[in-house]
């Protein structure tokens, strides 16, 4: 029988993380389901229902973002993510399988408890899925612009950050929505794009701090997990980019499987950052398959 449980966790240093359960306890298998920066868990909607008819899927609000707590300077990292990813696991899923899948920010931070708990990533995770993310922070974030200019916007980008990092858990005003929207439709989707998943991307950014903005930039921008993912065990992966994806390009993603033996590559003809929402057959297909493949092998083993 298919249940749905909100909760709450407070991790260590004091936040408290909105979680969100779908499907059965006695499921053999839990999927983890990250979301991007200044996003939340709403963005996995579509591929909850499919996963939970096989096993039990967790989303979560990362600290500052959706219906979380929010977060100061000093722990809008990459590094704190890891760790509230390590203890929403032990928390909600302390044994059995974990299949882990990251989007973006959500991505990043997989690696990252990859990075920090390698002894738990080795025993607990049975599957991987890495969209639209990359392990090399911003080297090859052009916004599909040429490179000088994409400098020029960085260097405005990283000012403004350091501003709104100071701002802590001011949220944007709700009428910055209409404003923001044409923008996030450029910077995040390719073609075709349905206005309502524009519409659900453009609340959540609305319900993210200010600081959260802001403050992960530095350690967003700074990242680098490639030799992270080489000393990872073999386990099912899938790695899956837009082609027009302007904040994670393809590129990314190649040299993510380049470092992942064995990962299955797919590049989404058209399609932009925001993958699940644009592509949401083929991101839940892969993640079936990787869920599955994840669950021959424990019963093998």
């Amino acid at each position: 029988m298919t249940t749905v449980a909100q909760a709450e966790i407070r991790v260590s240093d004091g936040p408290r993380l909105h979680t969100r359960t779908t499907g059965s306890p006695d499921a053999p298998i839990t999927v983890v389901l990250l979301h991007g920066w200044v996003l939340d868990g709403r963005t996995w909607h579509r591929q909850v229902g499919p996963l939970a008819e096989v096993a039990r899927v967790v989303t979560y609000d990362a600290r500052g973002h959706g219906r979380s707590g929010g977060t100061d300077r000093g722990s809008a990292t990459l590094a704190r993510l890891g760790d509230d990813l390590a203890e929403v696991l032990r928390t909600v899923a302390p044994t059995g399988p974990v299949v882990l899948a990251g989007h973006s920010l959500g991505g990043m931070t997989i690696m990252e408890y990859a990075h920090r708990h390698p002894e738990d990533f080795a025993e607990r995770v049975a599957g991987l899925f890495l969209l639209s993310t990359t392990a090399e922070g911003h080297t090859h974030t052009v916004y599909g612009l040429p490179p000088r200019l994409a400098n020029v916007i960085r260097l405005a980008e990283m000012t403004s950050a350091q501003v709104l990092a100071r701002l802590g858990g001011w949220r944007p005003h709700r009428a910055l929505r209409l404003a923001l929207r044409p923008s996030l439709r450029w910077l995040l989707f390719g073609h075709p794009c349905d206005p309502a998943d524009v519409q659900l991307t453009t609340k959540a950014v609305i319900r993210a701090s200010l600081g959260s903005i802001g403050g992960f930039r530095p350690s967003v921008g700074t990242q680098d997990r490639l030799e992270t993912l080489a000393a990872l065990p073999t386990v099912p992966t899938a790695v899956l980019v837009g082609e027009k994806d302007r904040l994670t390009p393809p590129v990314c993603a190649t040299s993510i499987a380049k470092a992942l033996p064995g990962a299955a590559l797919t590049v989404c003809p058209g399609a932009g950052h925001m993958l699940m929402l644009e592509r949401p057959d083929v991101v839940t297909d892969a993640l079936l398959d990787v869920v599955n493949a994840a669950l021959d092998r424990h019963r093998r083993a």
